[in-house]
């Protein structure tokens, strides 16, 4: 722990408020240069997975076809703006990152601080492996099953704009921050919350866990579950070597 100046708890809000701020600032200057993208933005990168022509598709040997329509009149000027904020999160991730670390670093000692860091060091790492896991695995494979997949032959699947950015966001972004687990285990093993024998004592506990987790996030099949939880229970194996003791 920092052997410095004490801070008052009014120091400590006025820190954490300017930790905030700057934190905001990241995610809005790099939201501004996205939403000034708007074709790389949807047709290069959100919308890539809508292609037959997409790696995944070409990889495994899938097939879809799909279009989107838009029945709210001021959907696709909010989709825009929400698309835009969520690509400034995403770029501004290791940036985020680096203010938490700034702000928790004085208050550790100094046998933890070492630890924290190096979780902190592959934070970023971390999510943009999840995004990654997301956009190029779970997301095509949820497409492909819920756009071919029909309770009876009159019925048409006429996927809308806030329908697919909805599942867009909550498969990429959600997964990124999943693949943070490690880096919280880390933290919590250098405050010895956490260790090494306790994580390895629940290690079939944990397998069930993963193949829920992957079960509810990839309800397609067992080919897209079992794609998905392997990484996750990797992520689990990773956490137990990162544990202190």
């Amino acid at each position: 722990m920092d052997s410095g100046k004490q801070m008052t708890f009014w120091d400590h809000l006025e820190e954490l408020r300017m930790t905030i701020f700057r934190s905001l600032l990241f995610i809005l200057v790099f939201a501004v240069v996205a939403f000034c993208f708007k074709g790389i933005l949807f047709d290069k990168l959100i919308f890539a997975p809508l292609s037959p022509s997409f790696i995944t598709y070409r990889l495994l040997g899938l097939d879809l076809s799909m279009k989107l329509i838009n029945v709210e009149i001021s959907s696709q000027f909010f989709v825009h703006m929400s698309a835009a904020a969520a690509t400034g999160l995403v770029v501004a991730f290791p940036f985020v990152i680096y203010e938490l670390w700034r702000f928790i670093a004085p208050a550790l000692y100094d046998s933890e601080i070492r630890s924290v860091r190096g979780a902190f060091l592959l934070a970023s790492g971390l999510f943009y492996f999840g995004v990654a896991v997301g956009f190029f695995i779970v997301l095509p494979l949820c497409l492909e099953f819920f756009v071919n997949y029909s309770v009876s032959s009159i019925v048409d699947n006429n996927i809308t704009l806030s329908s697919y950015m909805s599942l867009f966001y909550s498969l990429v972004i959600v997964i990124g921050l999943v693949f943070e687990f490690p880096m919280l285990i880390t933290i919590l093993s250098a405050m010895d919350l956490v260790h090494r024998d306790g994580l390895r004592k629940y290690r079939k506990h944990a397998i069930v866990a993963v193949l829920v987790i992957s079960a509810i996030i990839t309800p397609a099949d067992p080919l897209s579950m079992i794609i998905l939880a392997i990484p996750l229970y990797l992520l689990f194996e990773f956490s137990v070597i990162l544990c202190r003791k």
